[in-house]
């Protein structure tokens, strides 16, 4: 197979060496070339043909937002990983280049740990990203059974009853795709509805604020105490996992630092488990556009339960990790496009009278 094709664009020359030298050292990955602003980038993109760009935010003469809005004009998927800071403003950096176009974002390794540290970040977390973010052109798609929209063949029944909550679990791609399904619910969406977005502190805040502004629905980082409301969203903080606890005839949320599942803080998994145990056949879930595999064995819990699960399909995923694991092992009642995905909520969620009141 062909090695991906990677153009590295940093203003540091110490970082464009690190990054290029610790990718190089993967037998699939190439580095093709490097450039310290956006301009240079541009003038290099026709000459290399890169397969991806690792595109720093903070630059001089041209930063990496605006490369990215020329890069699209012509380029329009090719894939970009952004380089940000953990900080707020890297943080509402990294968002608005992500509603640009971005393929995902990678925070600096920060100087804890030193050198060894920055390096396994690189390989054990960079590396994967590319390589999924890759893998169409690699043809290393997900397994077939689940590429297109439509029905498809769940191992439990397909259920359709009561809807008292809606969880969903998304990762790269992530923040695109739910923007796109909460700007088409109606401000009168009769359920919560409960998020984990795998991001680091600070970045899941700023992502409730920007859905909140987007929609008509208000979404919050959630807090411990949180009492469930309809119409109400709350995202998983970063670093934190979220879970459902009844509290009498109520449901509030409760945020706990147990380890990581899947390398992940906040996990999918540990939220739908609690979902699964709370409401069972009464929750809807829908899985997007995402790495890896949190969220499989929740879904396994939830199906168990009689709970309805819906997944985004493989031409509209950023990558279909996540989703496409759960459509594989038959968990899915339905595989959709993103476009038709707010639609099947709403109908699901209507598809039963239920009283608005103060908690779930």
């Amino acid at each position: 197979m062909p090695k991906i094709r990677i153009l590295v664009v940093d203003d540091s020359v110490v970082f464009r060496r690190l990054v290029s030298e610790e990718l190089s050292r993967d037998p699939e990955l190439e580095v093709v070339g490097t450039a310290a602003n956006g301009r240079i980038a541009l003038a290099k993109l026709g000459q290399l043909s890169p397969d991806l760009v690792i595109l720093d935010i903070t630059m001089p003469e041209m930063d990496g937002l605006e490369t990215l809005k020329e890069l699209r004009k012509t380029y329009q998927r090719l894939p970009v990983i952004m380089f940000s800071t953990l900080t707020e403003r890297g943080a509402e950096a990294t968002l608005e280049a992500l509603s640009l176009g971005a393929s995902d974002y990678f925070t600096k390794p920060a100087d804890v740990g030193g050198l060894d540290n920055s390096l396994r970040v690189i390989r054990e977390e960079m590396v994967p990203m590319i390589k999924a973010l890759c893998a169409p052109l690699r043809q290393q798609t997900a397994p077939a059974g689940a590429r297109t929209g439509g029905l498809t063949a769940a191992k439990a029944p397909i259920v359709t009853g009561t809807v008292r909550v809606l969880a969903i679990g998304a990762s790269t791609g992530g923040p695109n795709a739910l923007s796109e399904i909460f700007t088409r619910l109606p401000a009168d969406f009769p359920v919560p509805i409960l998020i984990v977005q795998h991001m680091p502190p600070m970045f899941t805040r700023l992502l409730a604020e920007r859905l909140s502004a987007q929609s008509p629905i208000r979404v919050q980082e959630a807090t411990s105490g949180c009492l469930l409301k309809p119409g109400d969203a709350w995202v998983a903080p970063g670093d934190y996992h979220m879970i459902v606890v009844r509290d009498g005839t109520q449901y509030r949320l409760l945020v706990h630092q147990d380890p990581p599942e899947n390398s992940c803080r906040p996990s999918v998994d540990v939220m739908l488990r609690s979902v699964a145990q709370s409401f069972g056949a009464d929750s809807l879930t829908v899985i997007l556009t995402a790495m890896g595999q949190d969220g499989l064995r929740g879904c396994e819990s939830l199906r168990a339960a009689g709970g309805q699960v819906l997944a985004q399909d493989e031409a509209s995923s950023v990558v279909w990790g996540m989703p496409g694991y759960v459509a594989k092992a038959g968990l899915a009642d339905r595989v959709l496009p993103l476009a038709m995905i707010s639609g099947e909520i709403v109908q699901r969620v209507r598809a039963q009278k239920l009283p608005v009141r103060g908690g779930v």
